[in-house]
């Protein structure tokens, strides 16, 4: 994995302003580093690389032969080895050993078509100088970030807000997509920053003329009730197919020239994922697992199990809430992104010792609860719309047993409370509302009531589930499809991207310089899964039934039998000697919180001058709060943030 940064300007390029823009993008490629500037010095690209595959020639930019089309990726190409053998049938010459010099030569013969070629996790920037134009492309899922910006006329592109900030772009917040944020539903193709976007996932842009346009080039497809009601397969056919697309992935992604180890907890996603690979490696391959103090947070018990039975080596790394609290800032400089958890932080720290181990790559499992409805709230769904002949009785007993076993994340799971207001307008769009708005539009109203004059004044009369609403393709896309698959298809499309994907993936893995790999989230394994039935995803109510089946032979039985629990750290805790509690209290009462512009300071004051007096259920989700204040408040400090 790579990162970099490039534009089309209207005016000569200050190189010094590129090379600063490198340098906050060192993390992402700490091997080499190196750019292309035109004659003109109005066109550049640059790029800091992280070596994975072809260590002693794929530097990059790469150019064709007559060096008018630039290429930079920061990504994998899965199956590369297969295109590039046919690519040379077809009388194309390759000058490095690089998996990224495959899209140069399909750009060649198939223009931005190339995206339905490449299998992977990716964003890349083409620099065609014959057209006059900029291309950028992202992965099917945004599993690696791509950023652009119009600024004094210019278009520039990057793996990360930051390199744009360096490059001039202004730093100043977007008041609606920070209300988007609050409601976790922030569109994909919005940053939090004003006059900064993100190529939305499964699209390509094209720059031309201080212009950006955007046109898709995949999307999950699920198919209608209908046609899903009619599928022939049995159970066993299910699972066998399954089985193959997973494997297939994760044999494509341990090929590199360098180790490849693994992320593991004691969830069914990582630990299935490790026994796969470990059945196809002669070594054993290195596990990393996070472990906490409090027993209801901590999996490390399961993750060691899982590792010692697939033959595996467990490497525990222990996170304090000191630690979590010293690692914060950099964390948030990192995401570009609040948090409402530690759980990120919890990542860079996990990614760090790695890093510190001497390892690049690494498995990960996120993915696996998007494609198969791992998250209590699509369990709900299934309970509430997908069980038209389950009785009412079974389903409150059932509902009760899923809060009472959610205790890490009660606010996950909802309870009879009568939705917002600002849901009558999801209900009218879709029919219905899917369980996981509902529950982040619970959690997003009290974040909106913290809100300063100011900000609110500049939101008021927005809802924010419109905005993202509005964003995606309903008719074409939702209607007609069973209503997991709808809260599949949107949650996929809103949260994945910007949020799981963003602070529990790349951007915490790539602080340290580790590739993630995500073999959940490959094409094929994803097309699968949409087409799966409905109950083998959510069987009675339990999650990820194909994988479970799929997996069951390298895999634990307490891990083949064990709910899903969404990954979080513990929260402040109030009476002991407590790191983030401090750091709440210290931020809380500096300037900091003055200076920013979207929280009312005194009300945030108040509100953690009684947190000590509430019971612990009412602490844990004002612990949530606390976060995002806090999170934000430190972006406004570490990117000179105005507006």
């Amino acid at each position: 994995m790579c990162g970099f940064v490039g534009g089309m300007l209207q005016k000569t390029l200050d190189e010094s302003r590129l090379d600063g823009a490198l340098e906050t993008l060192h993390h992402r490629g700490p091997d080499s580093r190196g750019k292309w500037v035109s004659d003109d010095r109005r066109w550049f690209l640059g790029h800091t690389r992280l070596s994975i595959i072809g260590l002693e020639n794929g530097d990059q930019p790469m150019a064709n032969d007559s060096g008018d089309v630039q290429l930079v990726v920061n990504g994998e190409f899965y199956g590369y080895r297969a295109i590039r053998e046919r690519l040379r049938e077809q009388g194309y010459t390759f000058s490095t050993d690089s998996d990224s010099e495959i899209a140069l030569h399909l750009y060649h013969r198939d223009g931005m078509n190339l995206g339905g070629h490449l299998r992977g996790e990716y964003a890349a920037v083409i620099a065609d100088r014959r057209n006059r134009a900029m291309m950028a492309i992202r992965d099917r899922f945004g599993i690696k970030p791509l950023f652009y910006a119009v600024h004094e006329g210019g278009v520039y592109f990057a793996s990360e807000a930051k390199a744009l900030f360096a490059m001039g772009v202004p730093a100043r917040w977007n008041h609606e997509a920070v209300l988007q944020e609050s409601y976790f539903v922030r569109p994909h193709s919005h940053s939090l920053f004003a006059g900064v976007y993100t190529v939305p996932p499964g699209h390509y842009a094209i720059a031309r003329h201080g212009e950006v346009s955007i046109y898709p080039y995949w999307d999950l497809d699920f198919p209608t009730a209908e046609v899903l009601s009619a599928d022939p397969r049995t159970d066993e056919d299910v699972t066998a197919g399954f089985r193959e697309v997973l494997e297939d992935a994760v044999r494509e992604r341990l090929v590199a020239d360098v180790e490849v180890a693994s992320y593991l907890s004691g969830g069914i996603d990582s630990c299935a994922v490790l026994g796969l690979a470990q059945g196809m490696m002669d070594r054993p391959i290195r596990a990393y697992t996070l472990t906490f103090d409090d027993a209801i947070f901590d999996e490390s018990a399961l993750a060691e199990k899982q590792a010692e039975f697939c033959g595996a080596t467990y490497h525990p790394i222990p996170v304090s809430t000191r630690a979590l609290a010293d690692s914060y800032s950099d964390a948030v400089w990192h995401a570009e992104t609040p948090f409402v958890n530690g759980h990120g932080v919890a990542k860079y720290l996990l990614s760090r010792a790695v890093r510190d181990a001497g390892i690049k790559v690494v498995f990960t499992g996120e993915g696996a609860d998007e494609m198969l409805g791992g998250y209590a709230p699509f369990r709900r769904d299934v309970l509430l719309y997908n069980s038209e002949t389950q009785d009412p009785e079974t389903i409150k007993r059932l509902m009760e047993e899923m809060r009472a076993s959610n205790k890490a994340v009660p606010g996950f799971v909802l309870g009879d409370d009568a939705p917002p207001e600002e849901l009558e307008l999801v209900e009218r769009r879709l029919g219905w509302i899917p369980s996981w708005i509902e529950a982040f539009a619970h959690l997003g109203k009290p974040t909106s009531e913290m809100y300063s004059k100011g900000m609110a004044a500049s939101v008021a009369g927005i809802n924010p589930f419109d905005l993202a609403l509005s964003r995606l393709p309903i008719a074409q896309r939702m209607a007609g499809r069973d209503p997991l698959n709808q809260a599949l298809y949107s949650w996929a499309r809103v949260h994945l991207p910007n949020f799981i994907l963003t602070f529990l993936s790349d951007r915490m893995e790539m602080a340290h310089s580790i590739e993630g790999r995500v073999p959940f989230l490959d094409t094929r394994v994803a097309e699968f899964c949409a087409g799966m039935p409905i109950h083998m995803k959510i069987n009675g109510m339990r999650e990820k039934h194909a994988l479970r089946e799929a997996a069951r032979d390298v895999i634990i039985e307490p891990v083949y039998n064990r709910e899903k629990h969404p990954f979080s750290t513990p929260p402040a805790k109030v009476g002991e000697d407590d790191a983030l509690l401090e750091l709440y209290g210290d931020t809380f009462a500096s300037s900091l919180l003055d200076d920013q512009p979207i929280f009312d300071a005194q009300v945030v004051r108040e509100m953690f001058r009684t947190f000590p007096t509430l019971d612990p259920g009412e602490r844990q989700e004002r612990d949530a709060l606390f976060n995002r204040v806090l999170s934000m408040t430190l972006m406004h400090q570490r990117f000179s943030m105005s507006g």
